[in-house]
């Protein structure tokens, strides 16, 4: 193998193994190994017997083998086998073995044919086995068997290929020979996770048991289903052999018979056996431990470099020390109100860019979600014009008045001011949801305190309803106070001397600009199938028009969509549909945009279509308001057509000055409502007397040592990570010990073309004395000793010659073009020394 000490490669990564499986990681750890892999009853059990020469595995029918067997087989002067789970116990008799496999079988899966990916590690120490470790898998089965999942064959096949997509693992695959190899369960999963067969070695059993006149020498001979790694073929006993206790070491005799006797075989015989089996196994796991080692030291170093600053809080954790835990108890408050303040200030370490968050999603209540809401409920034109003509006419009673009465605006201004109360308490209550979820984001960093987590939820939630009445309150003290006077003398309300102009203002007001509000991607939804289906577009909306485009660089308009008589409408979302719906329609029933009503357009989140609105509202798109039809039909407003001009000129008046002042109230309270909710909610939430607060009911709530109380899963977490970082350390420990212990030879230097050359003269027979066979001496050479000593310089070899004459010096020489001419040069100037 080029290297002395690799006989101890195996055992070192056996010690590997039991590092990582004392703390339950052995399987998800791609260290270098043999998964033995096969249907039920393809004899993969037999193979790993007849290594060991021992009967110690269950055996029966269906399933059988219901966990990994990691089977570690040591080369030892005494044999006995060892179990990781029963450490310091020895197994002198194998079926105790048998026996033990069992009961630990049936401990984690239960008697029932259950499965587990948990491995049992077993070792046998014997003086009749190589150094090896394989994983015996469970037997590939496609029928349930007693209480059995129905899913069993996926159970097993996904318990399979955590062990073989590993690239640090072989793969032998056993079939047996009297089944068809096209339909083999190993070789079709082994191809399917190496298709270049690259690491696995093929196992053909039962290779006695082939019909007559039948053999498998084209598998065994590579030809067939080739692999890199070829396959070897085995004999095993027979069911009636292993029932009538036949000795394995007869077993190994026979099948060696069966081998010589064979005609198809007998060829081979040598390259046939366990023996041989156990031996390429040994010399291929040796070598691809070899190969795979310097890459598993850099895959261990970085999980111990990524481990280690956590590890080092926990080196000298004391669970118990109170003054810890008040240590403890101080950093989290801070760090609570620190990152609670900058989620909602906005300057976090840790940026959300998936999603609105925090301080973010409370603007957006401010400043989209609550303007949009006062908007939802401002009054629908045929309703508040038939309550401004029901208010006329009982003010007058059974008089005709004359003059438009101020009481009229007074009372239905009044009852407009009064329906703000409920958007502006569901915007107090979104402000309280928000900031609730932020309270919970930011006691995640608590859940390794389990008690104080939710302690400290409890404060600031109970807090924050506190500071919800004095809100609410405060804002229903806005309302009344809109309520208690009429201020018709404000700047800009328009009077009722201004109330017949009004319509003309607002004309002038259009065509001061058409100022571009909001750009942004829709989709078009309602676009059928046969023309293209739903298209997403580039939009710009304006005060005046909807258009969009191809592209987001505005060159190619689709279409311009005025909004003058367009309202808003929500959409359900279609059964296969993942986007957020909203329609534009033409309140005079005509169509929108081509042949059709309504213009739904979708978005990829609600937030979008709330922003979306938002923006329509600016430009003068409200939205729809449920039940106007419903007032359309029981003929309520049919008075509207008969009315005289005089109340009609009434009507028109007062609903100027409502909507006027409306204005002015509606903006009043849109500057109001964020300032109240973040003087009385917000900014005392995170005003540092609220540490202090939260602090002193922390301290008064009760015992500190419940409170602050680690929960299992984070004290299960630091064992783990503790277990982690001292098996890293120990296999690379391990592995160190592998590399100071393995002495690399270099591999030979390449043979080169030579070509014999003598060369005369060079040396002469030394005096010998009576009886001595001839020596040769070397005079004082000159230009001979320094070609001597450059050719060594060089690194090529002299070798005598036999056959070459007497009194000359035969050289083995490499002739590359610099040497054949250095040589010839020498020789000339030695042949012809007076003409140099």
């Amino acid at each position: 193998m080029g290297n002395r000490g690799m006989e101890d490669l195996i055992p070192l990564v056996n010690r590997l193994q039991d590092a990582f499986a004392a703390i339950g990681q052995n399987a998800n750890l791609d260290l270098p190994q043999i998964a033995v892999v096969g249907g039920q009853s393809a004899g993969k059990s037999s193979v790993l017997e007849n290594f060991v020469g021992r009967d110690f595995l269950p055996r029966g029918s269906g399933i059988v083998t219901r966990r990994p067997l990691v089977l570690q087989l040591v080369n030892s002067s005494t044999e006995y086998g060892e179990f990781l789970h029963c450490k310091g116990k020895k197994f002198t008799d194998f079926e105790e073995v048998r026996l033990e496999i069992e009961a630990e079988t049936d401990r984690v899966t239960g008697s029932n044919k259950g499965i587990s990916p948990v491995p049992i590690n077993l070792r046998v120490y014997s003086p009749h086995v190589l150094n090896l470790t394989l994983v015996d898998l469970p037997g590939m089965t496609k029928v349930p068997v007693g209480d059995q999942p129905p899913d069993i064959e996926f159970q097993i096949r996904d318990m399979l290929m955590q062990f073989v997509t590993k690239e640090n693992c072989l793969i032998l695959a056993v079939s047996p020979a009297n089944s068809d190899l096209a339909n083999s369960d190993a070789l079709k999963i082994a191809k399917e996770v190496d298709p270049q067969g690259q690491r696995t070695i093929g196992v053909i059993t039962k290779l006695d048991l082939m019909d007559e006149g039948t053999d498998a020498r084209d598998v065994l001979e590579n030809k067939l289903l080739p692999l890199r790694r070829g396959y070897i073929g085995v004999v095993n006993r027979s069911q009636k052999d292993i029932d009538g206790k036949k000795d394995i070491q007869a077993a190994l005799a026979a099948e060696r018979k069966f081998f010589l006797s064979h005609p198809a075989y007998r060829h081979m015989a040598d390259r046939m056996g366990t023996p041989y089996l156990q031996k390429v196994l040994n010399q291929q796991l040796t070598n691809h431990i070899r190969d795979t080692l310097p890459g598993l030291r850099n895959k261990l170093q970085s999980q111990l470099l990524s481990i280690e600053k956590e590890v080092e809080e926990y080196k000298n954790f004391r669970p118990d020390d109170p003054a810890r835990k008040t240590k403890a108890l101080l950093q989290m408050v801070q760090q609570f109100a620190v990152d609670f303040e900058k989620r909602i200030e906005g300057s976090g370490d840790q940026i959300d860019t998936y999603e609105l968050s925090g301080g973010a999603r409370i603007n957006r209540i401010f400043h989209e979600r609550f303007p949009f809401e006062l908007v939802k409920m401002e009054f629908d034109e045929k309703e508040l014009r038939r309550e401004i003509s029901y208010a006329i006419k009982n003010i007058h009673g059974i008089r005709t008045g004359l003059f438009t009465p101020d009481m009229a605006f007074e009372t239905i201004v009044k009852k407009q001011v009064k329906k703000i109360k409920e958007p502006c308490l569901k915007c107090v209550d979104m402000v309280i949801s928000e900031l609730i979820n932020t309270v919970r984001q930011c006691t995640k960093k608590l859940s390794q305190y389990p008690h104080l987590r939710e302690e400290m939820e409890r404060i600031v939630t109970t807090h924050i309803r506190e500071r919800e009445g004095r809100t609410k309150d405060q804002v229903m003290l806005l309302i009344d106070i809109e309520l208690a006077y009429m201020n018709t003398n404000h700047e800009d309300f328009i009077g009722f001397a201004n109330a017949q102009q009004r319509s003309s203002q607002m004309s002038k007001k259009k065509a001061a600009g058409n100022q571009v509000i909001r750009k942004g991607w829709l989709t078009i939804n309602n676009i059928g199938i046969m023309k293209g289906g739903s298209k997403e577009y580039w939009f710009v909306l304006t005060a005046e028009n909807l258009s969009w485009y191809k592209d987001d660089e505005e060159k190619e308009k689709k279409y311009m969509l005025p909004v003058d008589n367009l309202k808003l409408r929500d959409v359900e979302k279609g059964f296969m549909s993942s986007k957020h719906i909203f329609a534009l329609f033409n309140t005079e029933q005509r169509n929108v945009y081509k042949d059709y009503r309504q213009l739904e357009l979708a978005c990829e989140t609600q937030e979008e279509v709330d922003s979306w609105k938002a923006s329509f509202l600016r430009a003068g798109v409200y939205p729809e308001r449920v039940g106007a039809s419903e007032a359309e039909e029981n003929g309520s407003d049919s008075f509207m057509h008969s009315m005289d001009p005089q109340l009609e000129r009434q009507v028109e008046t007062i609903r100027n000055l409502v909507d006027s002042y409306m204005a002015i109230v509606n903006k009043t309270i849109r500057d109001l409502m964020p300032k109240t909710i973040m003087h009385l909610m917000i900014n005392n939430i995170v005003a540092t007397d609220s540490l202090c607060s939260l602090l002193a009911n922390l301290y008064s709530c009760g015992d500190q040592n419940t409170l602050m109380e680690e929960s299992a899963e984070q004290a299960q977490r630091r064992d783990e990570m503790l277990r982690m970082y001292h098996a890293l350390k120990e296999a690379l420990n391990i592995i160190g010990d592998i590399n100071t212990s393995t002495i690399s030879t270099p591999i030979p230097r390449p043979v080169v073309a030579v070509e014999f050359l003598c060369l005369p003269g060079l040396l002469r027979p030394a005096p010998r004395r009576k009886g001595e066979l001839p020596l040769c001496h070397q005079p004082d050479l000159g230009l001979e000793a320094q070609l001597l000593g450059h050719l060594l310089l060089v690194g090529q070899r002299w070798v005598v010659h036999p056959l070459c004459p007497p009194g000359q010096v035969p050289l083995l020489i490499p002739l590359g073009p610099l040497l054949r001419f250095l040589l010839d040069l020498i020789v000339l100037l030695l042949v012809f020394p007076g003409k140099s």
